[in-house]
């Protein structure tokens, strides 16, 4: 059996979704709001919960419990893997970063969890998850509310690009190498992915100017983009509602960024993709169009 953690989450949903079609296979959900009926309660900040919710799992797809201190996303990860050596399970894979952001603040959890996978009794795949497409577009939401009236683009990008991928590109590897896994155990051999890491990066690149491109089109106005210093946009950051680690975060992938570490040199991604990748463009634009700058163009014109 398989199971899949963080399913309420849009990455976990979409490769539980994806692995529920496959007649041949058992699924599982995992939730922290898990009824024990039709999704299992796996509740990372309840290590209890952990060991009955992984019963009877051969293949575990472990989704990234970020979204917190990296001490607090540490026990998470570190209760997991303890309670899948206990439960017996036999194989895990997991959803991680991709090497571009190995200097990132965001690096440490993935790299330490990582770390512990290769350390436990079972077999582990970490696939190296590369940075979705409509994060440029959340990393710049501070400053891009005023863009319908002014124009501009002012975001700290500097000329760096950052390599991006559809989420549903990443669900999809997903959801065949644990079809696989599974398929390879059943059959009394080790998974055809264990001891693998995969570098899933994006094979396309955004930068301030592409930005800015999007949102001409969306805005059916010319926009252009201006780059700003970190220092402002750590102030534009301070009263964004953000806690004071995911500041931490947006400063440090802004940093990586603008000095163009966050432009991929390779992946492993059209490997294991089963048809092309998605044009991430399509979703940038969609991802604009869906945080409001549409409408704003609208109250602006009038």
């Amino acid at each position: 059996m398989i199971l899949v953690t963080g399913i309420s989450g849009a990455l976990g949903g979409l490769v539980h979704r994806g692995l529920s079609t496959l007649d041949d296979l058992t699924v599982a959900a995992g939730s922290r709001s898990g009824d024990d009926i039709t999704t299992r309660r796996i509740d990372f900040d309840d290590p209890a919960t952990l060991f009955a919710g992984l019963r009877d799992v051969d293949v575990l797809v472990l989704i990234s419990a970020g979204y917190a201190e990296d001490d607090v996303v540490l026990a998470r990860h570190g209760a997991v893997i303890d309670a899948a050596s206990a439960a017996g399970v036999r194989h895990v894979i997991y959803t991680g970063l991709a090497g571009s952001g190995d200097l990132t603040t965001i690096a440490l959890p993935h790299r330490w969890t990582e770390k512990r996978l290769a350390a436990a009794p079972f077999d582990a795949t970490v696939l190296r998850n590369g940075l979705y497409a409509e994060v440029p577009v959340g990393l710049a939401v501070a400053g891009a509310a005023s863009t319908a009236e002014s124009g501009v683009f002012a975001a700290a990008f500097g000329t760096g690009r950052i390599s991006v991928v559809a989420r549903e590109d990443l669900a999809e590897v997903a959801v065949r190498v644990a079809a696989e896994s599974e398929r390879d155990l059943a059959e009394g051999r080790p998974s055809r992915h264990a001891g693998k890491v995969y570098e899933l990066e994006g094979v396309t690149a955004i930068g301030g100017p592409d930005i800015a491109e999007i949102l001409s089109e969306s805005l059916n106005r010319p926009v252009r983009y201006v780059p700003i210093s970190l220092g402002e946009t750590r102030d534009m950051l301070q009263g964004s509602g953000l806690e004071p680690y995911q500041i931490t975060h947006t400063l440090s992938l802004f940093a990586n960024l603008g000095a163009g570490l966050l432009e991929a040199s390779s992946t492993d991604l059209l490997e294991l993709l089963p048809g092309a990748p998605r044009d991430v463009r399509t979703l940038i634009t969609d991802a604009v169009r869906a945080g409001g700058f549409q409408s704003a163009s609208v109250n602006a014109s009038r």
